[in-house]
């Protein structure tokens, strides 16, 4: 790295030591040496050129993020600026990965062309639109990467289709305030920064685009964009299964799988292990309640006919038996044509149901609700129908999930999220020794002074 690099830096505290080594790296290539940019030469989108910046900010940033960044770093209107310090640049950054909530405020308000001031409201359609150009980017970065966890969803059919990619910048700015189907207007700074405090999403997704916008942890000579950071947790949880399939028929969208992870406790959001696929497995309710038994966490996701997308999250292991289980970590979710979830309200305890082969009660999986009433109902024979209610008080704020009451099943898959848990009954076997089984034996010994060997030995419990 050059002087003028080493200068650049030492000037901006914000950056960690190797920050400085990369953000100053990029400055210096799109500023040609000098020690501001000039804005023609920082975007030019659309169009390939050789100047580095160009390789991370022309083929995957969207647009209309290429805007706002665009006016946070020049400003607009007359207060325009034709070039940007090191300094701006480098807050860009700094303030989008691991910025304070007035920081990101800050950056919200200038990136939409707006002074920073509480009494100042967003239009919400801009809030929309900028969420959904973060949303956009980085599904365009998953989609040029060459990280084997994203290669392998997109050439099983997982595509990045520019209605989902909306629909998913939707639900992360649906949060800003009131209700989430009601039209919003403008959002003051007060519900702005509620916002931003809570919507963990949002911020995973900025931290991710800019990390890869300013080529951190880029290793040289790489000039594909590593979506993740080494250290960083992936929005795009790892397939498990799928290389198997040959011809995997996928209906739901690269946008879905981001959404509907980071709504599953965070302790599963690394893998999703593919269990059943009616289309692969064939429409049997025998088949997939024995491939979805005794699997840990579980989504439930199903197309209806009229194209509809929607599902369920499971805590705990699936299993036949005449009663509810399951915990309030669950909830009920759509996808299309909207990304809504649909959290417990703790009013009951109806979470989970499956039976099958019984005269005195419903054969079939049940989601919330009631016996005839659930939030979600897959029939036993024949499988292929379900139902959704109009209502239902296992889950708060909950809207009938299908397009009409009953419907008929296109699609239906499930998957298990987190590590397939150890069987209780291998973990017995393994860890049961003559000593634990007799107790009396034990004290026996303990009293007499003797060394139990076998505890030196015994193999450690699984972590």
């Amino acid at each position: 790295m050059g002087n003028t690099s080493k200068k650049l830096a030492a000037k901006c505290t914000l950056l960690t030591k190797d920050e400085q080594k990369y953000v100053a790296a990029t400055f210096r290539a799109a500023s040609k040496n000098s020690e501001r940019i000039r804005e023609d030469d920082l975007i030019v989108s659309g169009k390939v050129d050789a100047v580095l910046l160009e390789k991370f900010w022309g083929p995957q940033i969207d647009p209309r993020l290429a805007q706002y960044l665009s006016n946070f770093l020049f400003g607009s209107g007359q207060q325009k600026s034709p070039t940007v310090e090191f300094n701006r640049f480098a807050e860009l950054y700094v303030y989008n990965v691991r910025g304070t909530v007035d920081e990101r405020m800050m950056v919200t308000y200038n990136s939409l062309g707006k002074d920073y001031n509480e009494t100042v409201e967003l239009p919400y359609q801009l809030l929309k639109e900028y969420c959904e150009s973060i949303a956009s980017t980085y599904i365009k970065i998953l989609k040029s990467s060459s990280s084997k966890r994203a290669r392998t969803w997109i050439e099983k059919g997982f595509k990045g289709r520019a209605s989902h990619v909306q629909a998913l910048g939707e639900a992360v700015a649906a949060t800003v305030g009131g209700d989430l189907d009601s039209p919003h207007h403008h959002c003051t700074a007060e519900q702005l920064s509620k916002w931003l405090q809570t919507n963990t999403l949002l911020k995973q997704l900025a931290e991710l685009v800019f990390l890869n916008l300013y080529g951190i942890n880029k290793k040289a000579g790489d000039e594909s964009p590593t979506p993740v950071p080494a250290a960083m947790p992936s929005l795009l949880p790892l397939p498990d299964g799928l290389d198997a399939m040959p011809d995997y028929p996928a209906f739901i969208d690269l946008s879905h799988i981001v959404w509907l992870n980071s709504h599953i406790p965070q302790k599963h959001q690394h893998k999703w292990r593919f269990l059943f696929s009616s289309h692969i497995h064939g429409e049997s309710f025998s088949t997939m309640a024995g491939r979805i038994q005794d699997q840990g966490a579980s989504i439930l996701i199903i197309e209806d006919n009229s194209g509809y997308i929607f599902g369920g999250y499971a805590p705990v292991p699936w299993s036949l038996g005449p009663n509810f289980i399951g915990n309030e970590d669950s909830f009920l979710f759509t996808l299309a044509p909207k990304m809504r979830m649909y959290p417990a309200t703790t009013y009951n305890n109806h979470y989970q149901y499956m039976n099958h082969h019984t005269k005195t009660l419903p054969n079939g999986l049940i989601m919330g609700g009631q016996f005839e009433f659930g939030g979600i109902w897959v029939n036993a024979d024949p499988f292929g129908e379900g139902s959704s209610a109009e209502s239902c008080s296992t889950y708060r704020g909950y809207r009938r999930l299908s397009k009409e009451p009953v419907f008929h099943i296109r699609s239906l898959e499930v998957w298990g999220v987190g590590d397939k848990p150890v069987i209780d009954k291998e973990s017995d076997e393994r860890d049961v020794s003559v000593l634990d089984t007799n107790p009396e034996a034990k004290a026996i010994l303990d009293m007499a002074g003797r060394t139990r060997h076998s505890e030196g030995i015994r193999e450690p419990p699984p972590l």
